[in-house]
C-alpha cells in the first residue's frame, strides 16, 4: 500500500515532544522523518520517564517509524550536514531558541535559501516574536500560562497541572495541520514554503476560550468548579457501589431529561426547574446530589446498564488497563504489540486518524541512538572516508 505522505521527507530537528510528536504524526502516514539528535546522548526523551533495561519506553513511541542521525549541531560541520539534510527535505522540524537558530545558521532564513519550497515548523514557548520570543519554556508553563491549571482542581484547592504532556499535545496537533496546510499551498497552488510559528501556550488557551468570552462579557474570572462545569447539569463524576466511578454529561438537553427518567425521577423532568436548561444549571448542586445517590446504590455495571439502555451519555471511569481490555478499543485494535530490537515488544496505541482504504504504518519503534547515521549521511552524498573523519571528530 502506498500511503499518502509517502514520498515526503521531513528533518526533525526538535527535542522532547511537541515538535518530534508533529513528525511522528507525518510518519504514521509515510513520511521519511529524519531525526537528528546529538552525539553520545540523544534527544532528552530518551531519559524520560519509564526505562526497560536502560531504554526509554517513551522514546520507543514517539521515535517510531523515524531514523536516527547523530549530528552536533554546535559545530559547525554539524551545521553543514543540517543544512545539506534540509536542501533534500520537505519539512524541517525546530524547537531551539530563535536566536540560537540564527546563530547556528539554522533559521528559516537561511534554509529557505538553500531550498524555497521548505516548510518549517518551528515550536517555541511562546512564539518567535514578543518580548518572551527568547524564553525558555516547557509544557508546564504553557498549562499554567494558558489558564488551563486555574480552571483545574477543586473550589477552594490549588491549581492543578495534568500528568501527562498535554500543551506539547495540543501543540503538536495544532502545528500537523499547520504543516499540511502549508504543504497543500506549495503543492496545487505553486507557492513557495512557510515559516510556521507554534507555541506551547496559544493552542491550549485556544480550547479554553470560552474563559476569555466569559471574562469579555460578563467581567467575571472563571475559576475551579472540580468536575462541574457551568453551562450543563447535570456533568460530574459519580461514585459507584463497589467503589468505581462514572462520568457523565449532560450537555444536550434530552440528555439530562433522560437521566431523571432512568433513575427514577420523572418527576424532576416535568419540573421547569430541572426541565429547563438554565434553571436547572442554577441547582446543579441538586442535581449532582439526586444522581450521585442513586449511581451510589449500584455497582458500576449496573448503573452503566441503566445509562446504556436510556441512551445517557455516561461512561466509566477507567484506568489504562480497563481502557487496553474495553471491547471497543479490542475490536478497533487501538492498542497493539510491536516488535523491537531493544525491548522484545512493547505495547503501543496505533495511529489515531482512520482513512479509509489507508492503514497507517508503525514500522519499527524507536531505533538506538544513530542507528541510521551512515545510512543517511550516504544519500546526501558524504562517502565512507568523510563520515570516519567526522565521526573521529565528534560531529556525528
Amino acid at each position: 500500500m502506498t500511503l499518502p505522505l509517502a514520498g515526503l521527507r521531513v528533518l526533525d530537528m526538535a527535542s522532547l515532544a511537541a515538535g518530534p510528536l508533529t513528525a511522528t504524526y507525518l510518519g504514521e502516514f509515510g513520511a521519511d522523518v529524519v531525526k537528528l539528535e546529538p552525539p553520545g546522548v540523544g534527544d532528552a526523551i530518551r531519559g524520560w520517564g519509564v526505562q526497560r533495561d536502560g531504554v526509554g519506553v517513551m522514546w520507543k513511541s514517539v521515535a517510531r517509524n523515524k531514523r536516527s542521525v547523530t549530528v552536533d549541531l554546535r559545530t559547525p560541520d554539524g551545521q553543514d550536514l543540517a543544512r545539506r539534510l534540509a536542501a533534500s527535505c520537505d519539512v524541517v522540524v525546530a524547537n531551539t531558541r530563535p536566536a540560537t537558530l540564527r546563530r547556528w545558521g539554522l533559521d528559516h532564513e537561511r534554509l529557505r535559501a538553500g531550498n524555497p519550497r521548505l516548510v518549517m515548523l518551528h515550536v517555541t514557548g511562546f512564539g518567535l516574536a514578543g518580548p518572551k520570543a527568547e524564553h525558555p519554556g516547557f509544557g508546564t508553563v504553557g498549562e499554567a500560562m494558558s489558564g488551563f491549571a486555574h480552571l483545574t482542581g477543586e473550589p477552594g484547592g490549588p491549581p492543578t497541572l495534568p500528568a501527562f504532556m498535554l500543551a506539547d499535545g495540543v501543540a503538536s496537533l495544532t502545528a500537523a495541520y499547520a504543516v499540511m496546510t502549508a504543504l497543500y499551498e506549495r503543492d496545487t497552488r505553486g507557492g513557495e514554503g512557510r515559516l510556521i510559528d507554534v507555541n506551547l501556550v496559544d493552542p491550549l488557551a485556544r480550547l479554553i476560550e470560552q474563559s476569555l468570552l466569559t471574562w469579555d462579557t460578563t467581567g467575571t474570572v472563571p475559576g475551579r468548579m472540580g468536575n462541574r462545569w457551568d453551562i450543563s447539569a447535570p456533568r460530574n463524576t459519580y461514585r459507584t457501589a463497589d467503589d468505581r466511578w462514572i462520568a457523565m454529561s449532560g450537555s444536550a438537553p434530552t440528555v439530562a431529561l433522560r437521566v431523571f427518567r432512568a433513575i427514577g425521577r420523572p418527576d424532576l423532568a416535568e419540573d421547569p426547574d430541572f426541565a429547563d436548561p438554565q434553571r436547572r444549571l442554577a441547582r446543579a448542586g441538586e442535581v449532582d446530589a439526586v444522581v450521585a445517590e442513586w449511581v451510589a446504590r449500584h455497582t458500576q455495571e449496573e448503573a452503566m446498564a441503566v445509562f446504556a439502555a436510556a441512551e445517557i451519555a455516561a461512561g466509566p471511569v477507567y484506568t489504562v488497563a480497563d481502557l487496553v481490555a474495553d471491547e471497543q478499543m479490542v475490536a478497533r485494535e487501538v492498542f497493539r504489540r510491536v516488535d523491537d530490537e531493544e525491548l522484545g515488544s512493547l505495547l503501543v496505541q496505533m495511529p489515531v486518524p482512520r482513512l479509509s482504504g489507508v492503514e497507517a504504518r508503525v514500522d519499527h519503534l524507536g531505533p538506538p541512538l544513530g542507528a541510521h547515521t551512515d545510512e543517511v549521511l550516504a544519500e546526501i552524498g558524504i562517502d565512507d572516508a568523510a563520515r570516519a573523519d567526522l565521526r573521529a571528530r565528534g560531529v556525528i
